[in-house]
Order: C-alpha cells, then structure tokens, then sequence
C-alpha cells in the first residue's frame, strides 16, 4: 500500500511486518495491539459524517484537523473519502526541562512595576498532572485554583467521564477537586479525585508558571501567581503506554474551548516534543498548532532548545562533483534507531549508507516505497518518500534494526553525492 494521501511512516508501518513494527521505535506508535487499532491524525474539509459511519471512533479538533480511530483495513479505504486531505501517524513525546523563572528574565520585567499578576487569564499545562494538593495551586481559604483536571490516563468510572466530545481519560472539575481537598486523610483525598503527577515534571512547571508562592512565602513565587488554572495529564489508558502526538492536539483543542467556554484568555504551555520531521513546520501537528495559535485569545508556549549540544541534526548545502560524507556514531547495545534525510524534492541526489565495517548499500534506488538491506548483524529498513500536500520536501527514512539483539555499533556513514 502506497498512496500520497498517507504520510511516509504510516506507508511504512503499513508495508512493515508485524516483527518490523515492534522492533523500530516509531512504527508500531499509534496501533493497540489489544484492539487490532490505529489512532491517526487527519487534516480534512467538508462533513465527516461519512468517514464516522466507516470508523470506529472520531474526535473532531477545532479547524478542521480529527483524530480517528480504525482498524487497518479501514486506515487502507481512509484515503479515497475526497474529505481527507492527509493522514499522519502519532509520534512519541518526550518531556523537555524547564529551566525556571529566572532564565526567562521574568524577574527584571517584575521589576519595572507592571503589576502583571496573570489575575483572569487561564494558565493551561500540558505536561505529566500536577499535585493539586500542594498550597500554591490553592488560595488563602484552602481551595482549588484549579479550573479543572483532565486526566488521560484515568479509565471513566464512578458516573465520572472524559470531558464532552473526547473518549479518553477522566474528567475532575473544580468542585471535585475542592471535595477531594476536604478529605481528612490523603487516602480518602486520592479516592475522589485519584490523579497524581507520578514524575513531579508536570507540578514543577505549573510552580513556575503560576505558583502563588503560599508554600514559601512568597519566595518562591511563579510569574501569573494570580491566575486560573488548567490541567492536562498526558497520556492514554494502556498499560505502559506513553504520551503521543495525537493526545496532545486532543489537549490543546480542549484547552481552547474551554477558556472560550469561560472568555479567559489563555496561555497553554507544552512542555513535550520530539526530534522527528523536517523542522521545517509542515506536518499536521506543526500546523495544527500554527493555526490553534491564531484561535481565540491565546498564547501557545512550547519547551525548545533542550537539546540544541546533543548533535541530533545535522544540515547543509552540497555542490555539484562535491560527495559529501554524515557521520553518525552508534553506541554500543542500541535495539533500534532510525535516520531521516530531508531534502528538496528537485533535487536529485545518490545516497549510500556505509556499515562501520567497510560494507556498503547504494546508490539507493529512488523508487517510491519499502526497501530491505542487510548490513551485518543489521537490518535495514528504508521508505524514500514523496512530498506531502504540505510540504515540498522529499524524505528518505531508514530504520536500523537488529537481526538478533543490538544494532551494529560503531561509526556509520551516509554518503551524499548531487546529480
């Protein structure tokens, strides 16, 4: 199965075998296994009422972007509906570190007397919860600042349910979380209103960003000190799961409508990304938050530069007769890595890939779909893409995957060479 209406990967994932699929880190994200599923993203236009009545479940986010749940056989009819203009599969999120308020300079802007308090703005965060006990999320009568809670990993039980129009998580809303901090013992607390922030990621970046201080007094105070809050714990329901894109535009959208539903202005903060794409703003859930971002009144805040030291990315400008050379190292018990090569779809150029070893495979055939080598104790996987509706680049996207245990380490290189 190959069709231009489906993102490169998805292609991929679709054309990989199911031993493929659980060996590479970013195939086999957005299938359940349990329910033999896939949830992807999709960028449409028109009624999707036909493309529901083919499905097994969709959320419609705001500006015509969906999130659809379907089996395989379904995902492989998605593409001929006219309404569905692309479809991506979701992308594992990583947390990104917070490096606090003074980093930021909000100090100094304190400083010239502004009174900036955040007082009827809605502070959205996106992130791992947050202990909604802790004093700085309460005011001076011990009550919630805490709009509410969305928590994606709690199944709905108890007459409690995922908030309207979504089917994932759990529900807490202001007056529930006040009844859980009514509670005597923390045991009784948490069977009200049971989400926590296992990882405190979630609770140190909502401190930052809207911490009243009351547990220090005062000293340690966030910037928007004075405003209401919003939670989002990432994630999803599934034993051992992890955050996904497709959570994450379910977020966003959430928070969105709700500070409409309320007419507060709202910051959401994002404290997750990932290394994968062309980092040129061109897959859905780049434009999707493009466009959220012109939604409402809203400012939307996402964590970068984390990793500007680790060399994940490399780029540049080749010549014609210049070969150039991309070295990339491979440590030692790796079970699985990808690359990806990003270049301008004019452009023609060969690609070899050279095993640390001395053996080689290449030039690559620029063929549209799958391809299989093996380099030693190494498969690998390769798509060489098409653009998308969104994008006139081109992606070449390999996969290394063990034949046995580990990918074979050493120093790998990728040769270009301009046609």
């Amino acid at each position: 199965m190959q069709d231009q209406k489906l993102e490169n990967l998805l292609n991929l994932a679709l054309d990989a075998a199911p031993a493929e699929r659980e060996k590479s880190l970013n195939l086999n994200v957005g299938f359940d296994e349990e329910t033999d599923t896939w949830d992807v993203i999709v960028k449409y236009s028109g009624e999707l009422t036909p493309v529901e009545a083919e499905t097994v479940q969709v959320v419609r986010l705001l500006n015509e972007y969906a999130i659809i749940t379907l089996t395989e056989q379904q995902l492989e009819r998605l593409a001929q509906f006219p309404q569905i203009e692309f479809v991506e599969k979701p992308k594992r999120l990583f947390f990104a570190l917070n490096r606090g308020r003074a980093a930021s300079c909000v100090d100094q802007v304190r400083n010239l007397g502004l009174n900036l308090t955040g007082r009827g703005v809605l502070v959205a965060v996106v992130d791992s919860g947050v202990d909604y006990t802790h004093p700085d999320f309460r005011n001076e009568d011990g009550t919630t600042r805490i709009v509410s809670i969305w928590d994606q990993t709690i199944p709905a039980s108890g007459g409690l349910s995922a908030p309207a129009g979504y089917f994932l998580g759990t529900e807490y809303d202001e007056a529930r979380i006040n009844e859980a901090l009514a509670q005597p013992t923390e045991q009784q607390r948490y069977a009200v209103c049971p989400s926590r922030d296992a990882s405190g990621h979630g609770t140190h970046v909502a401190g930052i960003a809207a911490g009243n201080g009351r547990a220090s007094e005062g000293r340690y105070r966030g910037v928007a000190y004075e405003s209401d809050l919003l939670i989002v714990k990432l994630g999803n329901q599934r034993e051992g799961a992890f955050p996904r894109t497709t959570e994450l535009m379910q977020a966003v959208d959430y928070c969105l409508r709700k500070a409409q539903q309320r007419q507060q202005p709202v910051t959401i903060n994002l404290s997750f990304g990932n290394n994968y794409g062309s980092h040129t703003g061109t897959s859905l859930i780049e434009t999707y938050l493009d466009d959220l971002a012109n939604y409402w009144k809203s400012s939307i805040v996402i964590g970068s530069g984390n990793e500007g030291a680790a060399a994940t990315h490399t780029a540049g400008a080749l010549g014609m007769g210049q070969a150039e050379n991309v070295e990339f190292a491979v440590s030692a018990y790796e079970s699985a890595l990808n690359l990806q090569i990003w270049k301008s779809y004019a452009d023609e150029m060969a690609v070899l890939l050279i095993h640390p070893g001395g053996m080689q495979i290449g030039p690559i055939r620029q063929i549209q779909g799958s391809q299989r080598f093996t380099l030693g104790q190494t498969q690998i996987l390769l798509y060489y893409g098409e653009p998308s509706p969104y994008s006139p680049y081109q992606e070449i996207y390999l996969d290394f995957l063990p034949v046995r245990d580990y990918v074979d380490s050493g120093i790998w290189t990728v040769r270009l060479v301009p046609q």
